[in-house]
């Protein structure tokens, strides 16, 4: 049957927002379960990369070359995904965690950057990207990657975060010679301090976003040294491999928990068109 809708029906008038396809995020909603498995992938993002380069006898240089393989694999899969999915994001996530590691590592281990040095780098190299990508799509937020170039700007902001991370959380636990309880402790207080702000004091959503997730990977590679190394070190001496299986089975769980009662999923936006 044909459709009788008439003409004036159907188009919009000049200047009136339309609707059209419908968008959808890909990443998940920030909930617990988000903070919970970041924080698991950073422990693995530490102690993955210890495993690597030592007891898989891969080295620094090849265990580098595998994981950014694989990272540049996965993340071809999550550009072409249509939305987020739980599996392919948090793969990427796990093993971005484990590239950011190792960039740090071969920066201060094989070409003798200071510490200080390369957290200053990745410092300036995040605030540049966050400024490309304020500037070219006028918002911060995770709420809203849903088109390529802010899932481009997301996963290269993401690198750098893990990346300056890994490089603070080695410079308090070894040259301010904390220790790894105490650094665990430490950030612990920094995040619940920025929740506080966000909480009590309107700090901006985005910004204490993004400041917590920074600091969740110094964090979580605390936990992981704090479980992995051997006790006359300070550790509680599980070893890498035992702390990295413990963990990647804990995220395994929760990623298939949320895959089946997509709890961070959300509804997609009405994108809206205006007519000329």
């Amino acid at each position: 049957m044909a459709d009788e809708t008439s003409e004036s029906e159907v188009l919009p008038k000049v200047g009136q927002a339309v609707p059209a396809r419908l968008r959808w995020n890909k990443v998940p909603e920030v909930t617990v379960f988000f903070w919970i498995i970041k924080a698991l992938c950073t422990t693995v993002g530490e102690t993955a990369a210890d495993l690597l380069k030592g007891k898989a006898g891969l080295g620094l240089p090849g265990a580098s070359v595998l994981m950014s393989a694989l990272l540049s694999l996965v993340l071809v899969v999550q550009f072409r995904s249509k939305g987020y999915r739980p599996g392919v994001y948090w793969l990427a996530i796990a093993l971005i965690s484990v590239v950011g590691t190792l960039v740090s590592d071969n920066l201060t281990d094989d070409m003798g950057m200071a510490l200080g040095t390369t957290t200053s780098a990745f410092a300036i190299a995040l605030v540049i990207v966050f400024g490309l990508w304020y500037s070219t799509e006028r918002t911060l937020s995770i709420h809203h990657v849903d088109t390529t170039r802010r899932e481009a700007f997301y996963w290269l902001a993401v690198l750098f975060t893990f990346a300056l991370g890994a490089s603070v959380g080695e410079l308090v636990a070894e040259e301010v010679n904390l220790g790894y309880w105490v650094s665990t402790v430490l950030f612990a207080a920094a995040i619940a301090a920025i929740a506080l702000a966000w909480f009590s004091l309107d700090l901006s959503a985005v910004w204490s976003f993004w400041i917590a997730y920074i600091l969740t990977r110094p964090l979580g590679a605390s936990v992981g040294d704090c479980l992995s190394q051997p006790t006359g070190d300070g550790g509680l001496g599980l070893g890498t491999a035992v702390t990295s299986v413990l963990f990647l089975a804990v995220i395994l769980g929760l990623v298939v928990y949320l895959s089946l009662a997509r709890k961070d999923i959300a509804a997609p936006e009405q994108a809206e068109v205006p007519v000329a």
